[in-house]
């Protein structure tokens, strides 16, 4: 059944006379006529009777009415729903993140999302360290990353949303949270709490640069998969951490934070993507971001 004999179909019952339905249609009125032989046919059963002077529905066309209007209906919302996720309005766009570490940017990026285009989605992907987060975009299995400079994906693109400077985290009651600074090369026979080895962690792989920078190799005697149970770890003394400034929100008893001395070491947050991605959502979500997440003026 096509469906332009449902179109027709509608015009005439909803006009009762041909002549006025072949002007709405913006048809001549024979075709029109014809078509709804057609649609009688398929169906077996008459739709209107008509004379020279009325038209009017069947028992049958007046059953077939209701149906024929939902599915108008329907086949209009689905027009443009499909309209709108072509223009980015509608869809869904995944995202990886890690917990602490985004918890100011994300729910900033969400509320604009939410605010400008209530019909997209963002499936989130909590627990996914930075690098990992980077090569589930590069695979195709996220369409955005909360990650960390410098980007070693090829076919991935980034922005800058945020510098972070490592800072120390250690017992309220350690030596060292006298002072205002802590030389990282103070930390040399501390037992360190850290996120797993090989797991992606960016803040890891940083703790181990800026060590290895300062002459030494950090003894991780305890390991943990975020920086909540990390920071709790520490908090019960059972070593010290280096982090990222912006998990100073995490405040727990028996625990310190502590600038290093020296030249602050920066990590830079980004949000990563890949280009070629065909989604219309993630452009609006990319555009959304410029204005909720701008770019720093120190890393422009």
């Amino acid at each position: 059944m096509e469906l332009r004999y449902l179109t027709s179909f509608l015009a005439v019952a909803e006009e009762l006379h041909f002549g006025r339905a072949a002007k709405r249609l913006q048809m001549a009125q024979p075709p029109l006529s014809q078509q709804i032989r057609q649609l009688e046919k398929e169906l077996g059963v008459q739709l209107f009777e008509r004379n020279t002077r009325s038209v009017r529905l069947t028992s049958a066309g007046e059953s077939f009415l209701g149906p024929v209007r939902r599915v108008m209906e329907d086949l209009d919302i689905a027009t443009k729903a499909a309209r709108a996720a072509g223009r980015g309005e509608y869809g869904r766009v995944t995202v990886g993140f890690a917990g602490a570490s985004s918890h100011e940017s994300l729910p900033l990026l969400t509320r604009a999302v939410r605010a400008a285009h209530p019909g997209l989605e963002l499936v989130m992907r909590g627990q996914t360290y930075a690098n990992v987060a980077l090569a589930r975009v590069a695979d195709g299995s996220l369409d955005l990353g909360f990650v960390r400079l410098p980007i070693t994906q090829p076919g991935v693109e980034a922005r800058v949303i945020d510098e972070e400077e490592m800072i120390c985290a250690l017992p309220s009651d350690h030596p060292l949270a006298r002072l205002d600074e802590v030389p990282v090369e103070a930390l040399a026979e501390e037992p360190f709490v850290s996120f797993p080895a090989n797991a992606g962690s960016s803040v890891r792989d940083a703790t181990v640069r800026v060590c290895v920078s300062a002459g030494f190799n950090p003894r991780v005697v305890q390991e943990a998969p975020d920086s909540y149970t990390i920071l709790a770890l520490v908090a019960a003394g059972v070593g010290v951490t280096l982090t990222v400034s912006s998990c100073q929100h995490i405040q727990q008893t028996g625990l310190a934070y502590r600038r290093l001395a020296g030249e602050p070491v920066r990590l830079q947050a980004a949000l990563a993507w890949r280009p070629d991605n065909p989604s219309a959502a993630l452009r609006t979500v990319l555009a959304i971001a410029e204005q909720a997440l701008p770019t720093p003026v120190r890393a422009q």
